[in-house]
């Protein structure tokens, strides 16, 4: 394929967690009160579904994560994960003041995340071809914070974020906007992410040529159309470059 752009996913495709969540989760627990790691990892996974269904992220409502909402939705998420992993409801309401600012500002820098080995030489690469390289992310305001203090959100453009956008993959909505900004047509554009639904069908069906990520970590997908545009890594998708 030939492209003049690559868009990529944010979290799990260029960034992970510096820890997984549930450890740096306990870590800012451990002053207030103290529940077993991988209590956390269960009930953790728990609240952010269950929080999601009664306050959809992305939507663009006035109880979404869009605007200034960010505080008060991962708030009720880091409160359902405290008391769900076995904490005293009574501590937790009374510690959530001092927690959720400390989560927050951790999951805004790369005090909680850091980029994948392979991120700066494929952007690297794919810039010295004359590569546009891009970013459209199921995400909040502050993965804007992450990539600038890891250094990389300059080389990144157009960035589109869910929670700024007011959609979210895999509406064809989205791709739509990034190809606008990008002044690129969707046959000339390429998307790499991790997921199946959100990252390979959802930038397909809007038009775009899309590679499914799965790291070695990752759990494989059995999907046959999917497998055979996957890659194990970033630089895998040069093999798919004319």
């Amino acid at each position: 394929m030939r492209v003049k752009i690559v868009f990529f996913d944010a979290l799990h495709t260029i960034v992970k967690p510096r820890l997984p969540i549930f450890q740096q989760y306990a870590e800012e627990f451990s002053p207030y009160f103290s529940v077993e790691p991988q209590r956390i990892k269960t009930a953790f996974k728990d609240a952010l579904k269950q929080v999601q269904v009664e306050r959809p992220a992305y939507s663009g409502q006035t109880t979404s994560i869009h605007g200034n909402n960010v505080e008060s939705w991962w708030g009720d998420v880091i409160r359902r994960t405290a008391i769900g992993a076995g904490a005293d409801r009574a501590i937790v309401e009374e510690s959530l003041p001092q927690i959720v600012p400390r989560l927050l500002h951790r999951f805004s820098s790369k005090e909680g995340y850091v980029l994948f080995d392979d991120t700066l030489p494929t952007i690297e690469a794919l810039s010295q071809r004359g590569i546009q390289t891009g970013l459209v992310s199921n995400t909040d305001k502050r993965m804007r914070l992450v990539l600038e203090d890891l250094g990389v959100l300059s080389m990144l453009s157009p960035v589109l974020f869910s929670s700024e956008e007011g959609v979210e993959k895999p509406s064809s909505e989205i791709w739509h906007r990034a190809l606008q900004r990008a002044e690129v047509q969707a046959p000339d554009a390429l998307h790499v992410g991790d997921e199946l639904d959100a990252d390979f069908y959802g930038a397909r069906e809007a038009g775009l040529h899309s590679l499914l990520l799965q790291r070695p970590e990752s759990e494989p997908s059995d999907n046959e159309m999917a497998t055979n545009y996957t890659i194990t890594s970033l630089m895998g998708l040069f093999d798919f470059l004319k």
